[in-house]
């Protein structure tokens, strides 16, 4: 089983959308927008597809359950999520935009 992966934005700016779009799009990934408030909470489920998180704005600190950790995410970090992976998630005090795209 493939394994959770985190990428730290590694250019000398603050990505904006558009910014994380491009690079999404060199991926060959085909990103969609989606929000949540400040606090809100995800409960601990999986999915059956490789899923690919990048934080446009705001912050989001995702669990995973089988290893006892937490991965915390900001402004233009990057997320590989394997399928099958169990995750839960919580939304940071500023609430959070992300793009998300599927392989």
């Amino acid at each position: 089983m493939e394994d959770v992966s985190v990428q730290r934005w590694d250019e000398n700016f603050q990505p904006d959308e558009a910014a994380i779009r491009l690079r999404m799009g060199q991926e060959g990934l085909s990103p969609f927008q989606w929000s949540n408030g400040p606090g809100d909470i995800y409960p601990a489920h999986s999915h059956s597809y490789h899923k690919v998180i990048y934080v446009v704005r705001g912050s989001i600190t995702f669990g995973l359950p089988a290893k006892g950790t937490t991965i915390q995410l900001n402004q233009g970090d990057r997320l590989e999520l394997p399928a099958g992976i169990v995750h839960d998630a919580l939304v940071g005090g500023q609430g959070v935009v992300c793009l998300e795209g599927h392989w």
